[in-house]
């Protein structure tokens, strides 16, 4: 696995900057229940990641591949995943929560897609796990992510 840069521009992916629609990540929930392609985009000149599930697509600043890492790190120990739809309240401290927050780095929301901004949770970590940027439990509820020491 490459270094993972320092820099927190707009998303950083060293290696897989070809992941586009044609050559998508495919990927499989935590408790490995769904699978589904993630890929990068370009939103209104903004860098995302486009999640397909089945015929739904969701949109997450591209950003929350650096910001969860750095998170996970700061936080030095496993965290829930705590995934939910835009209309639920997440547990408080999960990822999910996080991923939601006025004060995270964004200030608030890495979904972008209105009425499918949530299950940030669900989708992202197992990303972050495939780009070796963190540890996932794949058990069938109530996961788990940490940051992954040497990435």
């Amino acid at each position: 696995m490459e270094a993972v840069s320092s820099e927190k521009p707009s998303g950083s992916f060293p290696g897989d900057e070809t992941r586009d629609a044609g050559n998508p990540w495919q990927l499989t929930t935590a408790p490995g229940t769904s699978a589904y392609t993630m890929h990068l985009g370009e939103l209104a000149g903004r860098k995302i990641l486009v999640c397909t599930v089945g015929k739904t697509v969701l949109h997450y600043d591209a950003r929350c591949v650096d910001d969860l890492q750095e998170m996970l790190m700061a936080r030095g120990d496993w965290v829930d995943l705590g995934g939910a739809d835009e209309q639920r309240t997440p547990a408080e401290g999960s990822v999910e929560a996080w991923a939601r927050d006025p004060s995270n780095r964004i200030g608030g929301w890495y979904g972008l897609r209105n009425g499918y901004r949530g299950r940030f949770a669900v989708y992202v970590p197992p990303l972050l796990e495939v780009l070796g940027r963190c540890e996932l439990e794949h058990g069938p509820r109530n996961n788990r992510a940490r940051y992954r020491a040497g990435a």
